[in-house]
C-alpha cells in the first residue's frame, strides 16, 4: 500500500506500483468506440502509461495535454491515458481539446487495471480513482520507469518518463 496525499492529508491506494525491470500484466480497458483494447493491441510499441483519477480536473487534464505534446515527436511509442472516467468523457475532453496524439482507455467497469497495479485509491474523497502514477514500458513490455506522484494534485515528472524512452 502506497501513502499519498491529496491536499496534503494522506490517503492510501491498494498496493505498490509495478516493479521497474518487470513485465506490464495484460489488462482489458475500454475504448472510446466502446471496444475493449488489451496490451497485445500495443505490441512492438514503447508506451507511456499516463494513469490519473479523473480528466475533469485540472492536474490531470494538464498531463494528458503536455503528454498529447510530447507524444507527436515520439518514435514508435504510444501514450495511454488510463483513468475511471467514462470512455465518453475522456473522448469529449480530447475532442473539445483537439488532442490526436493520445489514446483514452478507461477503467471503468471493475478497476480491474487499477487494482492489479496497486493503484486504486483506497480512502478518502476519491475512493475507487486511480491515483496519479505513470508507468513507461518497452517494445517488449518491461518496464522501465515508474512513478507514484506522492501528491495527487502535482504533475508527474514529464522528462523522467520521457527520459526512460
Amino acid at each position: 500500500m502506497a501513502s499519498i496525499t491529496l491536499g496534503g492529508n494522506p490517503i492510501h491506494t491498494s498496493g505498490e506500483l509495478p516493479t521497474v525491470g518487470s513485465q506490464l500484466a495484460d489488462f482489458k480497458l475500454v475504448q472510446n468506440d466502446l471496444s475493449v483494447a488489451s496490451l497485445s493491441n500495443f505490441a512492438g510499441k514503447k508506451l507511456v502509461l499516463n494513469i490519473f483519477p479523473s480528466v475533469d480536473t485540472g492536474t490531470c487534464a494538464t498531463s494528458v495535454r503536455k503528454f498529447n505534446e510530447s507524444a507527436s515527436n515520439l518514435e514508435n511509442t504510444t501514450v495511454l491515458c488510463i483513468s475511471r472516467d467514462l470512455p465518453f468523457a475522456q473522448k469529449r475532453f480530447c475532442g473539445a481539446e483537439g488532442l490526436e496524439n493520445v489514446v483514452n482507455l478507461s477503467d471503468f467497469q471493475a478497476g480491474t487495471f487499477g487494482k492489479a497495479n496497486g493503484l486504486e485509491i483506497v480512502d478518502g474523497p476519491l475512493a475507487g480513482l486511480h491515483s496519479r502514477a505513470i508507468i513507461v514500458v518497452d517494445e517488449n513490455g518491461k518496464i522501465t520507469h515508474t512513478e507514484q506522484v506522492a501528491e495527487i494534485a502535482n504533475e508527474p515528472n514529464y522528462e523522467a518518463a520521457l527520459a526512460a524512452l
